[in-house]
């Protein structure tokens, strides 16, 4: 039921907004049957096949959406249908994540600045100009640094649970600040434990209302992930890298003042991997901002899917007008 109350969300308001025929009657088959195909596609990037997925009309404005640790664009699953009736929808697994290439850590340089030139080359290819973003977890250090390298394409943020502010790095940070601070075997094995099954569930059922909403396939396809011969090198390559997105924040706090992109913030505000004091200082910046806190947990969009994309489409609707 939970597929058919987020596409119904959706469509609705998209049907007030004029963007989806009206059905009779409004059941979930009607609906369902409204909504877009998504096609997963390949991309050879610098000697790289990308996967993304992709659906919608490439002629209606670009929705690019960029996932978080440890996942892919599989977290996107259910909100594409959503926005690809009126938006052409992009999701990317970056290297090393999701069914893009995994070349072995020692081979290939898994860093954000690298992640964010990859996609930015994707849309190159695809003719993409313009584009708005989401944000989540790890993609909020890329797409950030898409949006330093080229302001003027980027059209608006949809923040969910990114990050941009110190005060965001809280006391689950520690450990990985302490490998920032001295990257020495011992300090990355400590980190092991974030690559583990129980660590996976808790990132997906932390801080959310009802676990049994939650998708066990998630666990599954993630770890799954994460398990393959040498994804742990590439995941500690990662945790190393994140330290150099800080030194960055100042940058990119002062490109929000300076260019002002409309965003929608919609934050799971249970979260303990980025909690709620880093989302209050986007206010700051921002002033051309919504503002959501929601009742849940890291992996917003599996409990809050229908909110935000009800969210998405209405911000989505004003800020292409």
């Amino acid at each position: 039921m939970k597929t058919e109350l987020l596409t119904a969300a959706g469509a609705a308001l998209m049907i007030t907004a004029g963007l989806l025929p009206e059905v009779q009657p409004h059941s979930a088959t009607a609906v369902l049957a409204a909504m877009p195909d998504v096609s997963y596609k390949v991309e050879k990037i610098n000697g790289l096949n990308i996967a993304y997925r992709e659906a919608g009309d490439p002629a209606n404005p670009t929705v690019l959406l960029l996932h978080g640790f440890p996942t892919s664009s599989h977290m996107f699953r259910k909100l594409i249908p959503e926005l690809a009736t009126a938006y052409h929808v992009i999701a990317p697994d970056y290297p090393g994540f999701g069914a893009s290439d995994m070349p072995a850590a020692a081979d290939y340089d898994y860093t954000f600045a690298n992640a964010a030139e990859t996609v930015t080359e994707l849309l190159d290819v695809k003719g993409v100009g313009k584009y708005s973003v989401y944000l989540m977890d790890y993609g909020a250090p890329v797409g950030y640094r898409m949006f330093a390298n080229e302001p003027g394409r980027v059209t608006s943020f949809i923040i969910q649970n990114g990050n941009a502010y110190e005060e965001g790095l809280r006391e689950f940070w520690d450990p990985i600040k302490a490998y920032w601070a001295d990257p020495s075997v011992e300090n990355g094995d400590a980190l092991r434990e974030f690559l583990t099954l129980d660590a996976t569930k808790w990132q997906f059922t932390h801080g959310v209302q009802d676990p049994s909403s939650i998708s066990p396939d998630n666990f599954w396809h993630v770890q799954y992930l994460l398990d393959r011969p040498g994804n742990q090198d590439v995941q500690l390559e990662m945790f190393l890298d994140y330290g150099t997105n800080v030194a960055e924040y100042p940058k990119w706090q002062a490109l929000f003042r300076e260019y002002q992109p409309p965003a929608l913030l919609v934050w799971g505000g249970n979260d303990k991997i980025f909690p709620t004091e880093g989302a209050y200082p986007y206010k700051q910046d921002l002033k051309n901002i919504e503002f959501h806190i929601l009742d849940t947990g890291h992996f917003a969009l599996e409990e809050q899917g229908d909110v935000i994309a009800a969210e998405m489409l209405d911000f989505l609707l004003h800020v292409n007008r």
